[in-house]
């Protein structure tokens, strides 16, 4: 028994152990983590992403009790740190009697093998800590399944050497940060086995897909636009789609609470009517599995006739989490889609942060108390009826049908009474022109926006 009095009080006594699936189940005890950041990134930049990575950790239901900085300009190929670095973190580990070592950047499976070889603990990273977070999240058989996929791509490279220990931990339920998800099929211990499976998901996720693809044709021809809700994890999309719409969302104060779309209707101030769909929300360094897994969910957000960004107004970093959704925008082909800011959290919000925000065009709203909400839905309406279609149609004084329908469907800007016709020049959403045709005398004006 060592007697070293940097240890701490209660250490004396504790075998070196991994925890069980059971425990942590059960809530019996939380691992005990150690965070190492860095990377060649400033100190601030570093410092913010541990800071997030902090914050993941908890979310995934383990205890950060230490934060370790390593700037290197070029990572180690065997430790990611370097071996001087790797040995002290070695002896923090052994000290402080930790379970788990979370780093913030993504390890190759041979740095991911010498650490836990040296620290004699699990050793996952930024990329396995949010697979882990998606898969305790993911209720739906699309969200499971996507989950499932991102997963078996990441460990497929990471077979070797740990086959038998990751069976065993996925037969017992997979309940240790990096490990949770598809465990029951024990794929882990035959790589052609995970290939076939990875096979057989694809097929499925494209099925959803397809059924998806459905879903947005219907909606196309109900002629009600798509408005999707995209922001940063913990802005508060879900609270706002709540308010707006009654949805009765989860809502939790953690980071992806919201894994599966949700689409409701959303009446706005002029009567028109929206569909107003919730997306997953995104995070710095998004792993590249996740965004191709949940590509078929996230395509509401490529078909959307406006994105309405949602903004945590009260985080000091709220321009690095817009640059982080316009990344993660940009890589799924939604970066041309137009885009209404809206800054959450007024109630909390700093004013300097708040006046920056309004500065870059941002509406600002409390979703929990609603101050601001009105005005974003006069803007919402504004913005959408910006982005249809200006023409001017002539209809017979005998088709008053189609003047209601006009007014229902469109916004009638100029109406007039001639002898034979009534000529009317409106406003008209992505796909309206196609059932007025036949009373447009001429050509159809091309559309400002997206939604011609």
């Amino acid at each position: 028994m060592s007697t070293d009095p940097n240890r701490p009080e209660g250490y004396a006594g504790r075998q070196r152990r991994r925890l069980t699936a059971t425990e942590v189940d059960l809530g019996v005890v939380r691992q005990r983590a150690l965070l190492v950041g860095g990377g060649d990134v400033s100190l601030d930049a570093a410092e913010s992403s541990l800071a997030e990575l902090a914050l993941l950790t908890d979310t995934a239901g383990a205890e950060p009790v230490e934060l370790a900085l390593q700037r290197r300009d070029t990572p180690d190929p065997a430790t990611f740190i370097g071996k001087g670095k790797a040995e002290e973190l070695r002896e923090l580990v052994e000290m402080l009697d930790l379970d788990v070592v979370i780093f913030d950047e993504e390890l190759s499976p041979a740095q991911q093998r010498n650490l836990e070889k040296l620290f004699k603990v699990d050793v996952v990273d930024r990329v396995a800590l949010i697979l882990d977070i998606f898969a305790q999240h993911a209720h739906s058989q699309a969200g499971m399944l996507q989950v499932e996929l991102a997963q078996l791509r990441y460990r497929l490279p990471r077979l070797r050497g740990r086959g038998v220990e990751m069976s065993q931990q996925g037969a017992r339920g997979g309940s240790i940060i990096g490990t949770r998800g598809p465990g029951e099929t024990q794929l882990e211990v035959d790589r052609r086995r995970i290939q076939r499976r990875i096979a057989k998901l694809e097929r499925d996720i494209a099925g959803v897909a397809r059924v998806r693809d459905t879903q947005r044709k219907a909606r196309r021809r109900n002629e009600h636009p798509l408005v999707a809700l995209v922001g940063y994890t913990n802005a508060g999309k879900s609270t706002l789609l709540n308010r707006l719409t009654g949805a009765g969302v989860l809502v939790e104060d953690r980071l992806f609470s919201t894994l599966d779309a949700t689409v409701r209707r959303l009446a706005l101030p002029g009567g028109e009517t929206v569909l107003l769909s919730d997306t997953v929300g995104f995070v710095r360094k998004l792993p590249h599995q996740l965004v191709e897994a949940f590509r078929s969910t996230l395509e509401e957000v490529v078909d959307a006739n406006l994105l309405i960004h949602v903004v945590d107004a009260s985080s000091p970093e709220s321009d690095l989490q817009i640059e982080a959704v316009r990344s993660v925008l940009r890589e799924l082909g939604a970066g041309d889609v137009p885009e209404l800011l809206v800054a959450n959290k007024l109630d909390a919000a700093e004013p300097d942060e708040l006046v920056a925000l309004k500065g870059r065009g941002a509406v600002p709203v409390s979703a929990v108390t609603g101050e601001g909400v009105e005005a974003f839905l006069e803007t919402l309406a504004d913005r959408l009826r910006a982005l249809n279609t200006v023409v001017e149609l002539s209809v017979p004084y005998e088709r008053g049908d189609v003047l209601a329908a006009l007014h229902r469907e469109g916004e009638v800007l100029v109406e007039v009474h001639d002898d034979r016709a009534t000529r009317v020049r409106a406003r008209l959403p992505r796909g309206g022109i196609d059932r007025f045709r036949e009373f447009l005398p001429g050509d159809t004006p091309e559309s400002p926006g997206r939604a011609s």
